[in-house]
């Protein structure tokens, strides 16, 4: 299956979560508002990802100047994977975490956290910045991107779906134009925002471990990434991000918010375990 297709079927499950959101919060008049709001986010989503996630993150890019080294490993690690070297930023919070953000490869960021470069070895760094070339190389950044602006964006209308029913608004007239039902409308909230996360999970999962596996063959250092996962997992967990939405967990290398969250209960990451096991496995192969 290609990646142009998996893109398509995304967004047409996301989106259709956004209509059926809007038909039953207003319905006709909401059905095509929420139409104009799906065909906008596509639009943007595909365009500006990178844009919106970094700003969401209070992420800053780094000039090779003001990183040299960290400019010099990702543009090592990018030939070897025989991309573009993309963009770098910095993502202001302790929680030590990283993402890759882009249309394509060609205009790919790789973001780290500073809690990431103060928590890392130079070679767990190499293998984390591995693993999110592995996405670039492995084209799953564009997906995982949309993902986050529409998964966002769906659980934006329904938060704004759960203040409407208790408030007893609807853009309905009355239950013959399918709109303004304060149960209907408490049910899509809760259900929308729920399937949104199931879909990231479905397409989440198994890029996890092709990055991994890709970015061990980038860097030639599958335990340094091993060591990495087991640091952020447990690092993660004493400091979880406090800004951002759960809504792009799934772009993050391990989750980075609390286990007891919506993102914990629907995990869009691998357990950490598997993935150390499978890397540890590739190390020992390799020797």
């Amino acid at each position: 299956m290609s990646s142009t297709f998996r893109t398509a079927v995304l967004l047409g499950l996301l989106t259709a979560l956004i209509l059926v959101m809007g038909q039953a919060l207003g319905g006709p008049r909401g059905l095509v508002l929420a139409g104009f709001l799906a065909l906008a986010m596509n639009l943007g989503s595909w365009w500006f990802s990178d844009r919106i996630v970094l700003t969401m993150y209070r992420a800053r890019e780094l000039s090779p100047s003001d990183a040299p080294a960290l400019h010099a490993m990702v543009g090592e690690l990018a030939s070897n994977a025989g991309i573009p070297t993309p963009r770098v930023a910095l993502v202001p919070t302790e929680t030590p975490n990283a993402f890759a953000t882009g249309r394509s490869p060609g205009k790919a960021v790789v973001a780290v956290t500073e809690g990431l470069l103060r928590l890392l070895s130079p070679d767990e760094l190499r293998g984390v910045l591995a693993h999110e070339l592995g996405h670039v190389r492995n084209r799953d950044i564009l997906v995982q991107s949309v993902a986050a602006v529409l998964a966002g964006a769906i659980m934006m209308v329904g938060s704004w779906m759960r203040w409407a029913a208790i408030f007893g608004m609807g853009g309905g007239r009355g239950d013959d134009e399918g709109g303004g039902n304060p149960l209907a409308m408490i049910l899509m909230a809760v259900l929308a925002p729920l399937a949104a996360m199931l879909i990231q999970m479905a397409i989440s999962r198994t890029r996890e471990y092709g990055a991994d596996r890709t970015g061990a063959e980038i860097s030639g250092r599958p335990e340094s990434l091993a060591s990495a996962l087991e640091k952020l997992a447990t690092a993660g967990k004493r400091v979880p991000m406090r800004m951002g939405s759960e809504a792009t967990a799934h772009m993050f290398i391990v989750n980075p918010f609390t286990a007891g969250s919506l993102a914990g209960l629907f995990s869009t990451h691998p357990p950490v375990e598997e993935r150390v096991r499978r890397l540890r496995a590739m190390a020992g192969g390799s020797r």
